[in-house]
């Protein structure tokens, strides 16, 4: 946690100390500092340790099994410190929250409150509630995609109406923006300025820029639409000014996020409005580099291709969501491509930027997945030659479509394939690391380690859930914030070892 995020605002009288533990994606962390930004406003004192604070504010995730499982046993942790020093309440917020709200309040009532999204306009009074011996009323959820029009283009206006989390306060007048629009004021929307200020919570040189939330995508095995809600785009306004506002809070990598950046500004009245965006936030004075994450294949239009593989300050990285290579399984998961598909876009990507970054995710297990398809999802995974691949077991979801489909491959067999395909992956990613022996890269420095060497990622590397550059060599200048540059000279696994020059 930096300094800033210790601060109150002196101007509002002191209401308790709190600290807020982030479970799950990028995402939830843009959420979690845009909470800590709202309690500072109103008078808390933001503090890094659960053990140091009057109430802990857990922001769960509610995605898989063991998301669920690492959220519930941060809670405990969190109730566990009740009665042994300053933690007084426990209070779990996030997506486990707004899914399961109430079932989830009865089945842990070692957590003092339940909120859902609704309640982080207002979370300030519920904490204080709490803290005076009070419980507030634990979340009903509901389908979140009945909360907006079902036509995207009428939903900027509504969404003034809904909390959408990470999104702040909107700009005025900015619901709609084309390209000639995105110059604006850099005083405008700045966090604190008219608006519930983000709070930063950590000091890392990069930091996530949320550009919209929620899904119209009707995949068979996520539940994340319903909880989430319909898709909304933050305003390219709301967007620049944030920009300018992390680059002064030392950040120098944005790394967008959504559940599906392909489709923004398709709610805004122009579907190429990334395109556009992106040499903007590139220009941003401070910022040095622009990643974007959370690519649908099907989605991902030539004109933004060409856009994050050769806009300068925008890395060639591709985080594709395959989740499969055999069509069979990606149509009865209401997916569509197939291996074919997937290598010819691999190979457009790679035409237009040879050394790009290519990361995946794949679900082995799916209900009818049979023995030929696991063989599909291998050779495809052998021949796109992936930097990065994360691959799930297949599990049940609450509330999805495949949670009814028929044909259920067995426990026992979904361990085995999930094991298969990881071994191969590790294989493989370690093959790719090794073939960029060789290879100039531009290296972000994140952090230092405990034996003096420089950590940090290149342009390929996506930050938290890739590997990492090993800074060797000149390293005097390799100082956290700093973009230095070297040669890969070595590789382990998925990480590399850099000389710097």
């Amino acid at each position: 946690m930096t300094e800033a995020a210790g601060r109150q605002d002196p101007a509002s009288p002191p209401r308790g100390s709190v600290a807020v533990v982030t479970l799950g994606c990028a995402r939830n962390e843009v959420d979690s500092e845009e909470l800590a930004g709202r309690l500072a406003e109103q008078g808390w004192q933001l503090t890094a340790d659960p053990v140091d604070a009057d109430v802990a504010v857990v922001n769960t995730c509610g995605f898989i099994a063991q998301a669920k499982k690492d959220s519930i046993d941060a809670l405990l942790e969190a109730a566990d410190l009740k009665g042994r020093g300053r933690t007084r309440a426990v209070v779990a917020v996030g997506c486990l929250a707004e899914r399961y709200g109430a079932e989830l309040a009865a089945e842990l009532p070692e957590a003092d409150a339940v909120l859902g999204f609704d309640s982080y306009a207002d979370l300030s009074s519920h904490l204080a509630t709490v803290l005076a011996g009070g419980r507030p009323a634990a979340h009903q959820p509901t389908d979140r995609r009945g909360l907006l029009p079902l036509s995207p283009v009428a939903r900027p206006d509504a969404a003034r109406s809904v909390m959408v989390p990470g999104h702040g306060v909107p700009t005025p007048g900015a619901t709609r923006a084309g390209a000639a629009d995105l110059a604006v004021d850099p005083a405008a929307a700045t966090p604190g300025v008219g608006a519930h200020p983000r709070l930063r919570l950590d000091d890392r040189p990069w930091a996530p820029l949320k550009i919209a939330s929620g899904c119209d995508r009707r995949c068979t095995f996520c539940a994340i639409p319903a909880f989430r809600g319909s898709f909304v785009s933050r305003p390219p306004a709301d967007l620049l000014a944030e920009a300018r506002w992390l680059a002064d809070q030392g950040v120098r990598e944005l790394f967008l996020v959504s559940e599906n950046s392909t489709s923004y500004g398709k709610d805004l009245g122009d579907l190429r409005l990334l395109d556009s965006l992106l040499p903007e936030l590139a220009a941003v004075e401070g910022i040095d580099r622009v990643r974007v994450s959370y690519l649908q294949p099907a989605e991902l239009r030539p004109a933004l291709l060409h856009a994050i593989a050769g806009t300068r300050g925008v890395a060639p990285y591709f985080d594709l969501s395959f989740q499969h290579a055999s069509e069979p399984v990606l149509r009865r998961m209401r997916r569509f491509g197939s291996a074919e598909a997937f290598l010819e876009l691999i190979e457009r990507v790679r035409q237009l930027a040879p050394t790009a970054g290519l990361r995946a995710n794949v679900i082995v297990g799916f209900p009818g997945e049979t023995a030929r398809d696991v063989e599909v999802l291998a050779a495809f995974l052998a021949a796109a030659r992936l930097d990065v691949c994360g691959v799930f077991g297949y599990s049940d979801e609450d509330g999805t479509e495949a949670q009814t489909l028929p044909d259920k491959v067995a426990p026992e067999e979904i361990e085995e394939r999930f094991a298969r395909i990881s071994s191969l992956v590790e294989e493989l990613t370690a093959q790719r690391a090794e073939e960029r022996w060789g290879e100039r890269v531009v290296v972000l420095v994140e952090e230092i380690d405990q034996d003096g060497t420089p950590l940090g990622r290149a342009a390929h590397q996506g930050p938290d859930v890739d590997g990492i550059c090993q800074l060797i060599g000149d390293i005097e200048d390799a100082t956290p914030g700093r973009l230095v540059r070297g040669e890969v000279v070595g590789s382990e696994g998925a990480d590399l070892v850099v000389e710097l020059s």
